[in-house]
């Protein structure tokens, strides 16, 4: 994440090392993660330790590990499930444990952030959380939103017809080669760190991320326009350990949701700020934006996603798509 919080990570993190609790300390709860110091999820979980040694009058403290320091995504929800790691952050990888949570980045299911809004909070999102629960042992307490991906380019796109056999690049999933390719573009995948000599070269002529990552990627270097496809809306997990869940009173319990949700809010006003900022820069730069028809691209990526999904989930994107 590219916008500047290190104002904001240097009080926080002294205030969360020199706080002296009312009452001696009686846990700690180690929280890893996989970003850094300067992204939003970082500081809403130092926000998240704050709130809890204040409502637990200082029982429970949270130790914050940023950049993976205590280990990848992964073996972080592997450590959770041996109970050698309490909480970390979490999305769409709980899949495979958990079929539902593919639901967190579907293309196209979610038309704006309010209506992911209301899917996360609503009765999918306690499908997810229930599932999530159940077969991967992990409690999600929270949730904080990720930035749109949108499409760059050197030409504006407002329509799927505009494509017309644009080399793009994508990640390697087969559902964004495959929802890009009935777009009407002609994507490929490609390692990120290639992305912008490629770009450089015309080996390729558009790539797609969300602004935070175009911004500090330094794509506005070489691409001209950002076309508000907003074709991924996702959210992710503030999550703790089943086993560590367990281990607390039903006061405790409340208070680590009361935490959370105060995190979770925190952490919506500097994601707010930060999409901000990173529009402004990068129209600094010299970008254009470019608002697209969005329904248009939703009507021609709706057969290829149907396609890409797993049973379990199907009949849930289909509704999701029909609203």
């Amino acid at each position: 994440m590219t916008f500047n919080w290190k104002k904001t990570i240097a009080a926080a993190s002294f205030a969360a090392l020199t706080a002296m609790p009312a009452y001696a300390q009686e846990m700690t709860l180690k929280l890893g993660h996989l970003a850094n110091e300067d992204n939003p999820w970082h500081l809403a979980s130092v926000k998240f330790g704050e709130e809890l040694a204040a409502l637990t009058e200082g029982r429970i403290a949270v130790e914050v590990f940023p950049n993976e320091s205590l280990g990848k995504e992964i073996d972080l929800i592997n450590g959770m499930q041996l109970g050698t790691v309490d909480m970390t952050i979490t999305g769409e990888s709980l899949q495979n444990w958990a079929p539902l949570a593919a639901l967190l980045a579907v293309p196209y299911a979610y038309r704006s952030i309010e209506h992911m809004d209301e899917v996360a909070s609503g009765e999918i999102g306690d499908q997810i959380k229930a599932q999530i629960v159940e077969k991967a042992q992990i409690r999600p307490i929270g949730y904080f939103a990720r930035g749109p991906r949108n499409l760059t380019s050197n030409r504006p796109i407002a329509h799927p017809d505009d494509l017309n056999g644009l080399k793009m690049r994508v990640p390697n999933v087969p559902l964004f080669v495959d929802t890009w390719q009935a777009l009407g573009a002609n994507p490929g995948p490609m390692a990120f760190s290639e992305v912008f000599t490629s770009l450089q070269n015309g080996t390729i002529e558009a790539q797609e991320n969300p602004l935070a990552l175009i911004r500090s990627a330094s794509f506005n270097e070489v691409q001209s326009h950002v076309n508000l496809t907003e074709h991924v809306r996702s959210w992710i997990y503030l999550t703790i350990a089943e086993s560590t869940w367990s281990k607390l009173s039903a006061d405790d319990q409340a208070a680590v949701m009361e935490a959370a949700a105060r995190a979770q809010a925190y952490e919506r006003a500097l994601f707010n700020d930060s999409i901000a900022a990173d529009r402004a820069y990068l129209e600094e730069k010299g970008m254009t934006f470019v608002e697209v028809d969005g329904a248009a691209f939703q009507a021609a990526a709706k057969d290829a996603v149907l396609k890409n999904v797993n049973d379990e989930i199907k009949p849930i994107v289909e509704g999701l798509f029909s609203k």
